[in-house]
């Protein structure tokens, strides 16, 4: 049985992951259900958002037919009020960043990497949506966010960083795991989904710096809030706009490049080529990541 749906080919494995999500997470809300949907698929527009409304759409449709069964509607208004919220704390980023400034990375040490929380969770969010070329990628599961500030307190970047890829051929090839051991270990992956180091600061090195700091804090950082360590970091870097400079200066491998297929390796679904970062968190990485079933 296949159909098409909201553009989308679906069959019996696309129902089957959709089901699997909707029953491993019956606490979620329609709108975690079709962020992480997209997530999983890669499932962007042209500009590289997640089709987080056609995922929706689709979801509604499915539903309607009696394939698949959504979770009740949330209270009607909050969303909008996490909005408001949102909204209002995107307003104190005009006072909270930096202001603009050249000069020697000296010039804002000592430059602090600081878990952000609560409402400064709010606050990364809001520089993301405004700042990042991508926009905000609501992360599903576990993650976590920093922000970055000179000297005086200024906000210079931030960091989110969330669940890795479930397939990535060049980071698989280069820790050497079979697939059992990936399904085991991949809880100890984290992929930086978002850098930023805002426009207005240009500062040579500063973004190396940012990524060294950021990595010797990370994994202590995940097992405090989710009881695990995590022992290899990955980025995807976007080749047609980005050399990956600071990633190679603070240390990362080039692994190689993606397929341009979907996150989860679908043929038929095509993706731009990003190349593949990877930072071993400590030096016996790979050989722990494999270790995971043993």
């Amino acid at each position: 049985m296949e159909r098409i749906v909201q553009g989308r080919r679906i069959g019996l494995a696309e129902l089957s992951e959709i089901r699997g999500l909707l029953s491993s997470h019956p606490d979620w809300s329609r709108s975690q259900v079709s962020i992480a949907l997209c997530e999983r698929w890669d499932w962007r527009d042209g500009s590289g958002r997640l089709k987080d409304i056609a995922a929706r759409s689709l979801l509604r449709k499915l539903s309607a037919a009696g394939l698949i069964r959504l979770p009740a509607l949330r209270q009607p208004g909050r969303g909008s009020r996490r909005r408001s919220a949102s909204a209002r704390v995107g307003l104190e980023v005009d006072w909270s960043i930096s202001a603009p400034f050249s000069g020697p990375l000296c010039s804002l040490q000592p430059v602090s990497v600081e878990l952000a929380e609560g409402s400064e969770r709010v606050l990364l969010h809001a520089l993301l949506e405004r700042f990042h070329y991508l926009g905000l990628s609501t992360p599903v599961g576990e993650s976590i966010g920093h922000l970055v500030r000179d000297r005086r307190g200024g906000i210079v970047g931030c960091s989110l960083t969330g669940a890795a890829a479930w397939r990535c051929a060049a980071r698989d090839g280069w820790i050497g795991w079979s697939d059992a051991e990936r399904r085991a270990g991949l809880q100890l992956v984290a992929n930086q989904q978002r850098f930023l180091i805002l426009d207005a600061v240009r500062v040579p090195h500063l973004a190396s710096h940012v990524l060294s700091r950021l990595c010797r804090r990370l994994s202590g950082d995940y097992e405090a809030r989710y009881g695990h360590p995590v022992h290899l970091l990955e980025s995807f870097v976007d080749s047609s706009r980005f050399a990956g400079t600071c990633y190679r200066a603070a240390g990362w491998v080039d692994a190689g490049q993606t397929t341009g297929r979907s996150r989860n390796g679908r043929p038929g679904l095509s993706v731009p080529r990003k190349r593949v970062f990877l930072r071993a968190l400590r030096r016996d990485a790979s050989a722990r990541l494999r270790a995971v079933v043993s």
